[in-house]
């Protein structure tokens, strides 16, 4: 996530060691919150891979399990969200994470949620409730790990994390950046994707009649980085009152967000839609807090907030930093003027509501019902069920802009005929249901291109102001030319594709290489031979390529596709820089790529195949001895299989384990080997084969 705004600190209250959070302190409002807590009735098994499978009598019973064994596994990152969602971060970690605290006042998050979380559905609001519940439940356990401004938890503290969580993906972080660094157009960098580091995600999908024996088979594959707040958790949750999902989730959801039931799977891809707009305010030359609308001068809504920040230990200071709000929404000032944001979602909170209703759908018609709430601001949404249907929506909220303006850019602010106040409908959103080719791909690509043959939507129905994405990415591309090539796929062959190692000849990289060698001349032995050995690569990622290794370094796209230029000067000094690292790091410039791709995580160190936008994929950063060492990409997928009969099976994978918190626990990096070995684990869905491979069973309070 990257720092929103630079923040000066002017101290107005000095807070010193008498307001020390004491241990007493803590226990006693966490003791307090716990009075009159229900006697919920939930149960947690875990596997032998320390996989939390969690039974409760209603959905809320089981919401407060998860609660507690997400806890008991990632405790610091879920602590380390609640300071966030409150706005109380620098008050523990320090005056450099400020700017996320002023994020949550400048967008006025509790405001919203204050204001709309007793509408939400009873159901909703008890399974949050539940879940808080038990956080806290386990903190007042664990006294000595608690922060100061987080405790105790309620139920609309997770209803906020939603609401402070979802703009991120789509880049408004970036956006507040460049208006305060007062950039000339700040729209430009809105997709910054500061929580998914634009490093993409796969959903594959193949029905009855594209199968060899005729079964349904889903590969939801997210690529999330693979520590910290949006780093995938696995878990099982079982209610008697029909919920019964496998999935995974983040940190601080009491629900499944991605994966399958007894009926059906689904998984989500980023898409890039322009969700964001940038308004120039025409501000009254008499009056800095007044900006002309609709032909009056209106005032700036502002507020001095207090933010609270850690000088050493128990020295603290206060200070109030402004914050302003417009018609359009939040605003900030610069050198340039005064500049308001309006984003996809402003003012919404029922997130966790839809995915709840997704999660507890049985059929197709039922998860459309769910997706039709209408509250989820992006990310594609693949579909596949028992019954062999496949479906694809572009799920946004798109705004429904005025079209005689220019959106690319910031537009002004001056008039009502800027301001969209709602989005294209649902069902409108380009869809596409069982096609005849019953091959479903959505690898962050051009949504006209998701599947092969007739059945795709027609992108002449859609604004260009829509910022619909028309890349295709690598992994799309592959998806296309394996799955598209093969009437009669199997489940080895399903497999196979999944963990493709190869780019596409028709991908920017491939094609960027060809043009770079077509004009490469050197006179130097050295880069010579560097040029030559890629000229000999095959595309391939595989760990014993001995080419991979300097053309990736050299020719990767840092970003997506789109945000690629071909710059010939450029490679060549990547090059050159390559050839040393080499060089000095392993003697040699045909390094094996397993040898500079690695896996590592406390005592696990081991080669990994695969790479940037690779169906395989693995993204990496450079460590001191010139090895790239994984962080983010193929992290937790499953793939999910219904038979001829209906019967399923599935499968599951994690790049480390099940507990991410404590390097002590043995399921810390257990999973680690598997993944490295492109292998995947059984998940045990049926009670009965849970009871088989079981761990532990307990119950929170008697933990």
């Amino acid at each position: 996530m990257l720092l929103i705004i630079s923040l000066v600190c002017i101290p107005v209250c000095l807070l010193i060691g008498s307001s020390l959070y004491s241990e007493r302190a803590k226990q006693k409002s966490l003791s307090e919150s716990l009075q009159g807590m229900p006697q919920y009735q939930v149960e947690i098994m875990r596997d032998t891979w320390g996989v939390p499978h969690i039974f409760g009598k209603t959905d809320a019973d089981t919401a407060h399990g998860l609660a507690y064994a997400h806890a008991e596994d990632d405790f610091e990152t879920i602590q380390e969200l609640l300071l966030t969602i409150k706005g109380k971060l620098a008050s523990v970690r320090g005056k450099d994470l400020a700017p996320y605290d002023y994020y949550v006042q400048l967008f006025r998050i509790w405001d919203d949620v204050n204001e709309k979380y007793d509408a939400l559905s009873e159901d909703i609001r008890s399974v949050c409730e539940a879940y808080a519940d038990g956080l806290n439940l386990y903190a007042s356990q664990h006294p000595q790990l608690l922060e100061r401004n987080v405790w105790p938890v309620k139920g609309k503290d997770i209803v906020a994390g939603f609401v402070h969580k979802l703009p991120l993906f789509f880049g408004v972080d970036n956006v507040l950046k460049q208006i305060y660094q007062a950039k000339e157009n700040p729209k430009v960098s809105q997709a910054g994707l500061g929580l998914q580091q634009g490093i993409g995600s796969n959903f594959l999908a193949v029905g009855p009649n594209r199968s060899a024996d005729g079964a349904t088979r889903v590969a939801i594959n997210t690529h999330q980085p693979w520590e910290g707040p949006v780093a995938w958790y696995e878990a099982h949750v079982v209610s008697e009152e029909g919920l019964n999902l496998y999935g995974g989730l983040f940190p601080g959801s009491p629900i499944v967000l991605l994966g399958h039931n007894q009926n059906l799977a689904w998984g989500h891809t980023v898409n890039y839609p322009d969700l964001i707009d940038v308004y120039k305010l025409e501000i009254n030359p008499k009056n800095p807090n007044e900006y002309r609308f609709d032909g009056q001068w209106k005032s700036l809504k502002i507020r001095k907030v207090p933010i609270e920040i850690q000088i050493w230990r128990n020295l603290r200071w206060t200070f109030h930093r402004e914050t302003l709000w417009s018609e359009h929404g939040p605003a900030l000032r610069n050198a340039n003027g005064v500049y308001a944001i309006r984003y996809a979602g402003i003012g919404e909170i029922g997130q966790v509501e839809q995915w709840y209703r997704m999660g507890k759908a049985k059929n197709l018609e039922e998860f459309k019902v769910a997706m039709r709430l209408h509250t989820i601001p992006m990310f594609n949404t693949g579909y596949a069920d028992r019954k062999g249907n496949l479906y694809y929506v572009y799920n946004a909220l798109l705004p429904l802009r005025n079209e005689q303006y220019n959106w690319a850019g910031y537009v002004p602010g001056n008039s009502s005929s800027t301001l969209w106040t709602s989005y294209l409908p649902y069902d409108q959103l380009p869809q596409v249901e069982n096609p005849p080719s019953a091959f479903l791909q959505s690898c962050n690509n051009n949504p006209f291109q998701t599947t092969t043959g007739i059945g795709n939507p027609n992108p002449l129905k859609y604004s260009p102001n829509f910022g619909i994405e028309d890349i295709m990415t690598n992994r799309a591309l592959r998806a296309r030319e394996l799955f598209g090539n093969n009437p009669s796929v199997t489940r080895k062959e399903f497999f196979q594709y999944k963990f493709d190692k190869y780019y596409s000849a028709d991908s920017v990289l491939a094609e960027s290489i060809n043009r770079f060698l077509e004009e490469a001349k050197t006179e130097d032995l050295e880069l010579t031979k560097a040029i030559d050995l890629i000229r000999s690569w095959d595309l391939q990622t595989n760990i014993d390529n001995r080419a991979a290794a300097l053309a990736i370094l050299t020719f990767r796209p840092k970003d997506r596709p789109a945000d690629f230029q071909y710059d010939y000067f450029l490679f060549l000094k990547r090059l050159k820089e390559n050839v040393d690292l080499f060089k000095k790091n392993f003697g040699r410039i045909d390094v094996p790529w397993g040898k500079v791709s690695r896996i590592i995580r406390g005592d696990i160190d081991l080669p990994i195949a695969g790479g940037p936008d690779i169906l395989r994929a693995i993204y990496s950063q450079v460590i001191n001895d010139g090895r790239l060492k994984g962080v983010a990409g193929d992290c937790f997928f499953q793939i999910v299989e219904w038979d001829k009969q209906g019967n399923l099976q599935s499968w599951v994978i994690n790049q480390y384990g099940s507990h991410s918190w404590k390097k002590t626990s043995p399921h810390y990096n257990d999973q680690s080997p598997l993944f490295a070995q492109e292998k995947m684990r059984p998940s045990w869905f049926n009670k009965e084969d849970i009871l088989k491979n079981l761990e532990r069973r307990y119950s929170p309070r008697q933990n």
